[in-house]
């Protein structure tokens, strides 16, 4: 079967009268990772919740080979990563990745270190970095289609964000990928194309010096 395409268009979000999101439009492909840079307060999270369907928009288009998504989370099309933790306290991870990790990718899953090792505690028992990388990598072994990661290398190291890089990339070989972060470097990376978000509008970047040219950056 040929990849499915994510399509987003047209995304108006304004809070308080002032516009967050104006001018937006990307595509992403299985296959695809699709790296999200801005400054902070351009609108990336909101924008992933929108595709997401856990933020409302004034105005929005969402697709998935031309059919209309009004929530991404229904029937599991599309997983999203949130900045802050999704897991409930209390609950053993591996009963947790019995249910979020989808039994095709379960060997490839349950095979990883960090999962051996912590397979056996609850959510409450793990420092914030062990949580993130297992939180990470049962949405990026779920079942979407699509699935949007929003900053997913906070409070890891850089040593454990270079083990998931290839983790990432394997995952994209069957899935399209929106990925943001803090530090560009990482996305830039692991990304096959990248966006900006600059004024509420959509940047798709060519070259790298473009990032400076829209002020993202100061120089690279």
């Amino acid at each position: 079967m040929p990849p499915l395409t994510l399509k987003v268009d047209s995304v108006q979000l304004a809070f308080d009268d002032r516009k967050i999101l104006q001018d937006v439009y990307l595509e992403c492909h299985q296959g695809q990772v699709i790296g999200l840079l801005g400054r902070n307060g351009t609108g990336k999270s909101s924008l992933l919740r929108v595709i997401f369907g856990t933020l409302e928009a004034s105005f929005k288009y969402v697709s998935i080979d031309g059919e209309f998504i009004h929530k991404g989370y229904h029937k599991n099309r599309i997983a999203y990563l949130p900045q802050h933790s999704y897991l409930p306290d209390k609950i053993k991870i591996s009963k947790l990745a019995k249910m979020l990790v989808d039994e095709d990718f379960w060997d490839d899953f349950k095979s990883l270190n960090i999962y051996k090792l912590h397979s056996h505690k609850t959510t409450g028992q793990l420092s914030g970095g062990e949580l993130r990388q297992l939180e990470m990598l049962m949405i990026i072994h779920s079942k979407a289609d699509f699935i949007l990661l929003d900053e997913p290398f906070t409070h890891i190291s850089p040593v454990q964000a270079d083990e998931f890089k290839p983790i990432i990339r394997a995952c994209a070989s069957r899935k399209g990928i929106i990925i943001t972060d803090h530090q560009y470097y990482n996305i830039l990376e692991v990304s096959d194309k990248v966006i900006l978000l600059n004024n509420g509008s959509t940047k798709h970047i060519t070259h790298n010096d473009e990032l400076v040219t829209y002020g993202y950056l100061s120089g690279i």
